[in-house]
């Protein structure tokens, strides 16, 4: 006997979104690799450029924690794209600092990201782009705002040999 599988009366939002974003983020890995960026380089890069921010604001905006900025940071200071440097405006803060060189490479980055939501957004009809772009903004200005506090998942313990 086969167990059937019930069918579904809604969409698989869940997989729809997470395909869909593993895809663009994979596509977008592969490109800023061709010019020795990760995506978390080239966002620090950009938002960096944007306006005066810390570290800690930077992380913010990417949704990194310390430990992976610091890291990413290291990274872009090693390379010659950025610096840290001490605020303008509060003297016990440090700001990155993009370099001459990272601005280029931010330019080049900015490019390459646009072109990859470009190709993502040219393979629909055009009357879709629009009305996707509205609904997913909105489901992530409104409803899908703010995550929630999950259990944490039980973690089997860790077996001696």
């Amino acid at each position: 006997m086969t167990a059937l599988t019930p069918r579904r009366s809604e969409p698989d939002l869940s997989y729809l979104l997470d395909h869909t974003s593993h895809v663009l983020r994979t596509r977008m890995a592969a490109e800023l690799a061709e010019i020795g960026l990760t995506a978390r380089m080239h966002c620090v890069l950009v938002h960096a450029l944007e306006e005066e921010r810390t570290q800690a604001q930077l992380a913010e905006i990417g949704d990194m924690d310390k430990t992976t900025m610091v890291v990413t940071v290291d990274a872009l200071e090693k390379a010659g794209l950025a610096e840290r440097r001490p605020s303008s405006t509060d003297r016990r803060a440090r700001i990155i600092a993009v370099t001459e060189a990272g601005a280029r490479l931010a330019a080049e980055s900015r490019r390459i990201v646009d072109g990859v939501h470009a190709g993502a957004l040219d393979s629909l009809p055009e009357e879709e782009r629009e009305v996707l772009v509205r609904a997913l903004g909105r489901l992530a200005g409104d409803h899908l705002r703010t995550p929630v506090e999950a259990p944490a998942t039980a973690r089997r313990a860790r077996q001696k040999n």
